[in-house]
């Protein structure tokens, strides 16, 4: 191999490496929300796979209230966790407006189940704030409030969504 190709492969290696930390830099400080009841929530959109309706759900039994089932998404079983019923809020008939966002957790595909989708915003980091110390179980799941304009949005740990027990049973649905 001549030293220019060499130096063209490096030159090409270096430019790939480029683009996908401009990539992944690009999703810094972006936050896919969503809303339960008058609450609007965030997640990191570095997380997030696809949006999807609500599809048919098989229930799987001995499985906690909060995962309503799997669902079958082209072919890959999706266990699907229903947030209203995580945070402990009364269930809700799902309507046209429900969507499922599928995100990887540990490893893990997995839905979630919302009453509806906003839209993806840019939360820098000076505009987030830690969450008061009200409560720890609610604290647990969120890593801080992020401002925008008016209003608040609580932004979501995904890894702290599912306990590690719940994650290996999942993980050997799909």
């Amino acid at each position: 191999m001549s030293r220019q190709h060499e130096r063209g492969e490096a030159a090409n290696m270096a430019n790939m490496a480029e683009e996908m930390y401009e990539t992944e830099d690009t999703q810094k400080g972006k936050y896919l929300t969503f809303a339960l009841d008058s609450e609007y929530y965030g997640i990191e959109i570095k997380h997030v796979t696809e949006i999807i309706g609500v599809q048919t759900i098989t229930e799987v039994p001995e499985m906690p209230e909060y995962i309503r089932g799997i669902i079958n998404l082209r072919g890959k079983i999706i266990p699907v966790m229903d947030v209203r019923l995580r945070f402990k809020k009364p269930f809700r008939a799902y309507n046209d407006r429900t969507c499922v966002i599928v995100v990887d957790i540990r490893d893990v595909s997995i839905g979630l189940i919302v009453d509806q989708v906003s839209e993806v915003l840019s939360i820098p980091d000076g505009e987030i704030v830690p969450p008061p110390e009200l409560s720890n179980v609610m604290h647990s799941y969120i890593t801080g409030i992020g401002k925008v304009g008016n209003e608040v949005k609580l932004l979501l740990d995904c890894d702290k969504l599912l306990h590690q027990e719940d994650s290996e049973q999942l993980a050997s649905i799909g």
